[in-house]
C-alpha cells in the first residue's frame, strides 16, 4: 500500500484558467436505448427516419445492431415470436416500415453463464479478508459475458480468493466498479457482501479515488477543467458509446494537464461518474482522443510504438469497509506508456 500525491504541479495559481464543458442542445439521432452501461439486454427503440422508411424490418434491424453476434435468421425468429414491435403491435420480418413510426426490440434473455474459477496469475497489490485490490494488464477482460465466458479477472479471481461477495450475481462476484479491456491499472474487489455494500456506497456518494494517466492527441488548451457531458449508446454501433442526450446518463469528468509535447499532451483526469468507456469517449468529445485507442482514437500510424491504447488507472483510493482507514494505492505506468512519454521528451 503507497500513500501518492498528484503528480501535477502543486504550486499552480488558483486563478489559473480552467473550463466547463458540457453537450449543446440540438436535435439527436432517434435511439432511445434502455439498457444498463455495461451491455445487457434490454429494450432498445428507433423512430423510424424518411431514409428508412419502406425498408423490411427484418433488414433494418440486421444494420441497426450491426457487430453483435445476431444473424438475420436469428432476428426473423425474435419478430415471429413477438419480441418486435412496431407501432406496439406485432409484425412479419417481411413487414415495411413507416416514417414516423416506432421500432421496439425486446432482447430475449442470453443463456445463463456462471463464472468458473481459473488459475490465471493476478498481480495482487493488497489483500485482507475484505477486499482485494489488483493492477490489471491491458487486454484483462473484467468479467465474463456471452461469447467471453472464461480467462477473465472474475475467473481469476474466483480461484484466487475462493469467496467473493455475491451482490452483483453469478457473472460478477465480488466486482464493484469496472476499467475496460484495453486499460490497465488498478481494480478493487469485495469479498463479501458487507464490504461490496460499502464500497458501492463510497462509489455513489463519490468519495472513491479514482484517477487515471492519459496521453492524447493534440494540445489540450486549458490546464484544468471539467467535462460534463451525457453519454449513452452509439446509434451507428452498439458496441460503442458517444456523447447524446436521448437515452443517456449523465458522465462527469475532471481532467488536469501533466505536460505537453505540442501535438500530444499527457493528463490526468478523475471520474466524478463512472460510465462505460467514458473518459475516452469523453476525451474524443472535445477533439483529445487517447494515442493506440482502437475505437475513438482514429490516427492509425500515430501511436509512439504503444501496444495499446494510453490509458492507465494508476490511483485508487477508498475507505476501508471493515476499519473506516482511508487506503490508498498507485501503479506504475505501463512500460510501453513509459517510453512514449521518454520519446516525446527527447525528441
Amino acid at each position: 500500500m503507497k500513500n501518492t500525491t498528484n503528480r501535477a504541479n502543486a504550486s499552480r495559481s488558483e486563478k489559473e484558467e480552467s473550463t466547463l464543458m458540457s453537450i449543446p442542445t440540438g436535435k439527436r439521432p432517434p435511439v432511445l436505448p434502455e439498457e444498463d452501461d455495461e451491455g445487457g439486454a434490454g429494450t432498445m427503440s428507433w423512430e423510424i427516419g424518411e431514409e428508412a422508411a419502406g425498408q423490411r424490418v427484418d433488414k433494418f434491424l440486421t444494420a441497426a445492431i450491426e457487430g453483435e453476434t445476431v444473424s438475420r435468421s436469428q432476428i426473423q425468429d425474435w419478430i415471429r415470436d413477438g419480441h418486435v414491435l412496431v407501432g406496439g403491435m406485432k409484425v412479419k420480418p417481411n413487414a415495411k416500415l413507416q416514417a414516423g413510426s416506432a421500432l421496439t426490440l425486446v432482447m430475449p434473455d442470453a443463456a445463463p453463464i456462471e463464472a468458473q474459477p481459473e488459475d490465471i496469475p493476478l498481480n495482487v497489490v493488497y489483500e485482507d479478508g475484505d477486499v482485494i485490490v489488483i493492477d490489471k494488464p491491458r487486454g484483462f477482460v473484467v468479467h465474463p459475458a456471452p461469447g467471453h465466458a472464461s480467462g477473465t479477472v472474475v475467473n481469476a479471481l474466483l480461484h484466487h480468493c475462493r469467496d467473493l461477495s455475491g451482490i452483483n450475481g453469478s457473472l460478477r462476484p465480488g466486482i464493484v466498479h469496472r476499467i475496460d479491456k484495453d486499460t490497465s491499472g488498478l481494480l478493487m474487489a469485495a469479498k463479501n457482501d458487507l464490504a461490496h455494500a460499502s464500497l458501492a456506497q463510497q462509489l455513489k456518494d463519490h468519495s472513491v479515488t479514482r484517477r487515471y494517466t492519459a496521453l492524447v492527441y493534440g494540445n489540450v488548451p486549458h490546464d484544468r477543467g471539467t467535462i460534463d457531458a451525457p453519454i449513452g449508446r452509439d446509434t451507428s454501433d452498439r458496441k460503442l458509446f458517444t456523447v447524446t442526450e436521448k437515452g443517456a446518463k449523465r458522465a462527469v469528468t475532471h481532467f488536469n494537464v501533466l505536460e505537453r509535447f505540442g501535438d500530444y499532451t499527457l493528463v490526468e483526469l478523475q471520474l466524478e461518474t463512472g460510465r462505460t468507456h467514458q473518459i475516452r469517449v469523453h476525451m474524443k468529445y472535445i477533439g483529445h482522443t487517447i494515442v493506440g485507442d482502437p475505437f475513438y482514437g482514429g490516427r492509425a500510424g500515430r501511436t509512439l510504438g504503444m501496444e495499446g491504447q494510453a490509458l492507465h488507472a494508476g490511483v485508487l483510493g477508498f475507505d476501508h469497509p471493515r476499519s473506516g482507514d482511508r487506503l490508498l494505492f498507485e501503479s506504475p505506468l505501463p512500460q510501453d506508456m513509459e517510453h512514449a512519454l521518454y520519446m516525446l521528451r527527447t525528441r
